[in-house]
């Protein structure tokens, strides 16, 4: 079986759409959901094809050491290395391996706040104009969790579905950490549990596509009912090169694209840009024209800037004679150093959570002068986390191309105190749980999965690209709805508010302005 949907054509049908989205992962997907069914032509582009449903999705060593999925073009790093981004092109973008982790952002992260490195800016709008959306995001992706158990987030409206439940071994951690005086929560997770739903709760979800299709992914959960709608149409490996404006520069008429070999030119009443933030930044620095020569929309100088991604760390926890038999480990986190730091750096650290339970062949290609049989033995024997803290917004992290074209991203971590602060923190914790043996190790620049903020959004347009809703401030009808828009990125999984904030925008677009933000008055340099 494939998975693929049949498409009625294999490329456009037509010349113009009233919407052309370039991008189909959760922001992109979820634009074009929210515009099936306003009587508008829809055309959703992607990059890649559908990923297929086929016995490898469930294979570790197909995945994390033959690299089957991975399909990402190399990028290169300021000394001129490359490297082989965590991007993956494919319908529904990277939420095909993502591991569905669907939080909301906390009420203080729309606010500014300090750390030692400096200020998280304070986002236009806030946690109440995103909660509908962030309600409505939730149902559409089948979040399940507990809207009781996290003090950092106290939410009146319970979650679509009831937390998924912890299996013997992170139950028995969650009672641990309470007994240590800590804050264990289920974590929301999107995954079709429902009554006949058809996850059947593997070990197969984060870092996997799902091969029965029960994860919320943007593939499942947007774009193929935006399809069957029959207003949206969508044109798979199709390569979005330029995004193109009037001799005025003041409005985009469409892009163009190659698909199989041809170039294509679609013009579009409305552009919206959602390919990643680092993609995104690179479309609109090679649209550059005569009226924007320093890259489409880009009168501030600010796009690509402001590069983020979190600071990570895995973390794991081995008692060498207690096995972990937990398959779906996903369920637990928390969020004790969200807002709070130490004596020694009294500043907000950190999230801590589950990831999905890592295998030997997932640990070989980071590992590859240990014993398989050791990796399996340790792997068995887990417990397996993933910690994060806010990277802040500096304008030197930046993606720019380089003379032939190709993404070049400038990234210096920053905030690294809290992180490991919290990393060492954390090792205490397991310790304390029980846990003679812990190994933690950073991630590079290559784990960019959580990557954000190089189109950022402000009131001032001499220092953002886009305004309150999203729309560039240089092109009248161009809009961003990835994570590029972010001002910060604060420390819990981006998908549900890019998510959310897609549904948001698209509202604002059509013209639903009681619920939109209304526009912030801004100067021009």
């Amino acid at each position: 079986m494939s998975g693929k949907p049949t498409l009625p054509n294999d490329g456009p049908t037509k010349t113009r759409y009233d919407f052309v989205i370039v991008g189909s992962g959760m922001g992109g997907a979820a634009m074009a959901y929210a515009l099936k069914d306003v009587g508008a032509s829809v055309l959703l582009i992607e990059r890649g094809d559908f990923l297929p449903q086929e016995k490898q999705n469930w294979d570790a060593g197909a995945i994390f050491q033959r690299k089957r999925y991975q399909n990402a073009e190399q990028w290169y790093g300021v000394d001129g290395k490359a490297f082989t981004p965590g991007n993956y092109y494919y319908v529904g973008g990277n939420t095909k391996l993502y591991g569905s982790s669907l939080v909301r952002f906390r009420r203080e992260d729309f606010k500014a706040t300090e750390h030692a490195d400096g200020t998280s800016p304070k986002w236009l709008f806030q946690y109440e104009d995103l909660q509908p959306y962030y309600q409505r995001a939730e149902e559409l992706l089948r979040v399940h969790g507990d809207q009781h158990d996290d003090p950092t987030l106290k939410r009146s409206e319970p979650f679509p579905y009831p937390p998924l439940g912890h299996e013997g071994t992170i139950q028995e951690a969650a009672d641990a950490l309470t007994r240590m005086g800590l804050t264990p929560s289920n974590l929301p997770i999107g995954i079709d549990l429902r009554d006949g739903g058809s996850c059947i709760r593997c070990a197969f979800c984060d870092g996997f596509p799902c091969r029965v299709l029960a994860k919320s992914d943007a593939d499942v959960t947007f774009v193929r009912p935006a399809l069957a709608s029959g207003s949206v149409e969508l044109v798979t490996n199709a390569d979005v090169t330029r995004v193109r404006t009037d001799d005025s520069g003041r409005r985009a008429t469409g892009v163009d694209l190659t698909h199989n070999g041809a170039s294509i030119s679609i013009d579009a009443d409305t552009v919206v840009v959602s390919a990643g933030a680092v993609n995104s930044a690179a479309l609109l620095l090679r649209s550059a024209n005569e009226q924007h020569p320093e890259g489409l929309g880009n009168s501030s100088g600010t796009v690509g800037r402001h590069y983020m991604v979190h600071n990570n760390s895995v973390m794991v926890a081995v008692h060498p004679t207690r096995k972990n038999n937990a398959e779906f480990q996903k369920t637990l986190y928390f969020n004790d150093f969200y807002n709070k730091g130490t004596d020694d750096h009294p500043y907000p650290l950190g999230h801590v959570q589950l990831i999905g339970k890592l295998q030997a062949e997932m640990l070989a290609g980071q590992r590859p002068g240990i014993p398989k049989w050791a990796l399996s033995y340790a792997a068995h024997r887990s417990l397996d986390w993933w910690l994060f803290t806010e990277d802040l917004p500096d304008p030197q992290n930046r993606i720019t191309l380089t003379p032939k074209g190709d993404i070049q991203v400038a990234w210096k971590p920053n905030n690294v105190r809290a992180h490991e602060v919290l990393v060492r923190e954390t090792k205490k914790i397991l310790r304390g749980m029980g846990y003679p043996l812990v190994f933690s190790q950073r991630t590079g620049i290559e784990v960019n999965s959580h990557q954000a903020g190089t189109i950022r959004s402000g009131a001032d347009a001499a220092a953002s690209a886009l305004d309150a809703n999203c729309r560039s401030h240089d092109v009248e009808n161009l809009y961003v709805v990835d994570s590029s828009f972010f001002p910060s990125l604060p420390v819990m999984n981006p998908a549900l508010t890019i998510a959310a904030n897609a549904l948001r925008v698209a509202d604002h677009i059509v013209g639903n302005t009681k619920q939109a933000v209304p526009a912030q008055h801004t100067t021009k340099r």
